[in-house]
């Protein structure tokens, strides 16, 4: 159901909302993994996908030296540089900022990836004339589950939590919306289910952003 007073600013998670990115950062980090002689099954790389990266290092890696975690960050940015031919913009996820943008609310690109990671993301999407802001790691110490990127977010959208709506495809940013008082919409494009989001927190969870576009009258982005 829509909720009876659209939002001010709408803010989207890139990896795994709106560009297809999750597993092409999953074979980076297991090939990156594997290079570093540390054995981590994928299923559990995927679990993190969404994650801070110092804590994905951190759980995946737990007990191993700080120089092995930097060379597996290092190797992971390598070997994603090296796939971002890969990347691409989900179905509908243009149409869907483009629609946003043309209304009334702001929208923000509300990310923690790293500033040579969101140059490929913002290329790749190509939408930036319709973003009012947007946020990377740099804006944090430490981003999600915690939910500083959301309240950073909001801080450059001129809004109040109860204001916004945000658009993610994990477990993660559920959580982060969770604590920072934001509506929560999920997508399952990223690889969780349903189930999961909503445990998460979840108002509502759309099969991806062209199944959002779609029903977006019926959504809480309605009448934006």
């Amino acid at each position: 159901m829509p909720t009876s007073t659209p939002p001010r600013a709408v803010l989207f998670d890139i990896d795994g909302t709106l560009v297809d990115s999750n597993y092409v950062h999953i074979a980076a980090w297991s090939r990156a993994f594997v290079e570093i002689g540390v054995g981590v099954a994928s299923w559990r790389v995927h679990r993190s996908i969404g994650m801070d990266g110092s804590l994905l290092i951190d759980s995946l890696l737990e007990g191993e030296s700080d120089d092995l975690k930097e060379r597996a960050q290092e190797l992971h940015t390598k070997y994603y540089r090296e796939s971002s031919g890969q990347l691409a913009a989900f179905a509908g996820a243009r149409d869907l900022v483009r629609r946003v943008g043309a209304g009334e609310a702001v929208v923000v690109l509300a990310t923690s990836a790293p500033e040579d990671e969101l140059a490929m993301l913002r290329e790749v999407l190509d939408v930036d004339e319709h973003v009012s802001a947007v946020t990377s790691s740099e804006d944090v110490g430490t981003a999600k589950p915690r939910p500083d990127i959301v309240a950073v977010a909001l801080e450059k959208a001129g809004v109040a939590a109860d204001d916004a709506v945000f658009i993610g495809d994990t477990i993660w940013d559920a959580e982060a919306c969770v604590d920072a008082g934001v509506r929560f919409v999920g997508v399952r494009s990223g690889g969780v289910s349903e189930a999961e989001l909503r445990d998460a927190g979840a108002a509502a969870v759309y099969d991806d952003v062209a199944d959002l576009l779609d029903r977006l009258d019926e959504s809480l982005l309605a009448n934006i």
